[in-house]
């Protein structure tokens, strides 16, 4: 995190930026064009949404709950906060119509507060961001993608290797994988879409598989484990907060449509309605999916099972079980391109504000894709593949993001007092930031409470590593006398060019 040496909207003698004169003016600057619609909006809520969580490892929400009913409702619960939280962003990201999400928000609510302290959360959220979440979740889904890829590929044509081996060809048909989505998203805005919309359809249509199992299985009256309702539930408040955290997980990526404010055409319509839309319709799928799985699976199978779709279509489809890797491999990807397509966003506008090196904001002069931001990414992902499991890192840091979103309510909950008069073309009823707000908090503090583990000092140890970074290179603007030359090679190399971050 260097505050870059390379000012892009400044004219220097023998600047790239003459380069791309024909295509942007000295006045104006590249810009990202908006391309994205309600349909595709959509397809990216539930392409974020819907990845891995469902399909793998649901027996973590079963059995912190301790029961089926309390289970569903615990489903339900992380959905319908997904949506105040959303509805809540919905009205943000209007007010406030930039690419980054919660970065730029923070930098609005907090920024004009304290010349030290008021950039400091956008800094930090995008420091654990940028640097770690967002790459590492790029390498879990292209790890994902690998194991639903080649090792059922491996069974089906009754090949044995070394574990070694198999584990060497993941890492690469991970890489392989990471290169393919991070190319195409550099190539096209269009092709990523439409792309997006296709894995989009495809991972509805395995959810449709795994519904219509379901309703066979109650068809025939298999309604055992559902019968039994909240016996043996547990609700102590460390059990329902992580069961929460479990649900949560799933239904992360309900804000990532903020990150792609300024490439939505007419966003203050098309962003509330496609969180209106999408993530109602995957709450409804992820209720009925673990409805589905209680037909045919005990909670004892659920639990204790590392891909539960998998070992329901064995059971209900027999040879025709093999469609649901194929199904599982599709969503992992359609989530990996949406996640590549909001991360490469949110280090870009992070770039823009000064708080990564410059070239990072630049995009692409024909594409008008933030090229730099979504390779710097992808090469923070592949020394996450590289380690094969960085799944339990994501553990350790995912009750970070809640802090964030807590965060976020209180941006809101500010620009409602500093600023009555802006301009809301979307007004979210107080009552929801509100309940966002005190149950985040909630979820946040409860675990630490009631049983601290090491991970969370790993949390407050990154964020006290991004404080140290902030004073020099952020506050005080130290710069580092090569960045210039490196800004000026990676814009030849690349062909990218500076960017205005005006709002049209």
């Amino acid at each position: 995190m260097i505050n870059p040496a390379f000012d892009a909207s400044a004219e220097r003698p023998g600047s790239c930026k003459e380069d791309v004169a024909e295509v942007a003016t000295k006045e104006e600057g590249l810009e990202l064009k908006r391309r994205v619609g309600l349909l595709s909006g959509i397809a990216l809520i539930i392409g974020n949404m819907i990845g891995t969580g469902i399909f793998i490892s649901p027996g973590g929400v079963l059995e912190r709950s301790g029961s089926v009913g309390l289970a569903l409702v615990m489903w339900t619960a992380s959905g319908l906060l997904a949506v105040t939280g959303s509805l809540s962003y919905a009205e943000l990201g209007t007010l406030i119509p930039k690419s980054g999400g919660e970065y730029c928000y923070f930098l609005d609510g907090f920024g004009g507060f304290h010349r030290f302290w008021g950039p400091l959360p956008a800094f930090l959220y995008s420091w654990i961001s940028v640097l770690l979440l967002k790459p590492a979740t790029f390498a879990i889904g292209c790890l994902s993608f690998a194991n639903y890829t080649v090792i059922p590929l491996l069974s089906a044509l009754n090949i044995c290797i070394a574990s070694e081996t198999e584990a060497m060809a993941l890492k690469l048909t991970a890489l392989a994988c990471l290169g393919l989505v991070t190319a195409l998203n550099c190539y096209s805005v269009e092709w990523t879409l439409q792309a997006q919309n296709v894995f989009t359809l495809a991972k509805l249509a395995a959810i449709g598989v795994m519904i219509g199992c379901g309703v066979y299985q109650l068809y025939y009256g298999n309604t055992q484990y559902l019968a039994r309702g909240f016996e043996g539930s547990s609700y102590s408040i460390d059990d329902l907060s992580t069961a929460f955290y479990g649900g949560l997980w799933s239904y992360d990526g309900w804000n990532n449509l903020n990150f792609i404010t300024e490439e939505l055409k007419n966003p203050y319509v098309t962003l509330p309605r496609a969180i209106i839309i999408g993530i109602p319709l995957v709450i409804v799928c992820y209720l009925a999916v673990n409805v589905a799985y209680l037909t045919v699976l005990s909670p004892e199978s659920i639990i204790s099972s590392a891909a539960v779709a998998v070992d329901v279509g064995d059971k209900v489809l027999g040879r025709a079980g093999f469609i649901i890797p194929i199904a599982v491999a599709m969503s992992v990807l359609g989530g990996i391109l949406s996640n590549t397509f909001t991360a490469g966003r949110l280090c870009f506008a992070t770039a823009r504000e000064g708080h990564l090196i410059d070239v990072l904001s630049f995009v692409h002069v024909e594409s008008r894709t933030p090229s730099p931001a979504l390779i710097f990414t992808a090469v923070l992902s592949v020394f996450l593949i590289s380690l094969g499991d960085v799944s339990g890192l994501i553990d350790l840091f995912s009750f970070a993001m809640w802090i964030f979103y807590v965060l976020a309510m209180v941006v809101l909950l500010i620009l409602r007092k500093t600023k009555p008069d802006a301009p809301r073309p979307y007004r979210v009823p107080i009552i929801m930031p509100v309940v966002t707000l005190v149950v985040g908090s909630t979820l946040v503090v409860a675990p630490i409470v009631t049983a601290p583990t090491l991970g969370y000092l790993y949390v407050l140890a990154s964020l006290f590593v991004g404080i140290l970074v902030y004073i020099p290179f952020v506050y005080y603007k130290v710069t580092i006398s090569c960045m210039e030359s490196l800004t000026k090679t990676v814009q030849l190399i690349l062909n990218v060019g500076p960017t205005k971050s005006s709002i049209d």
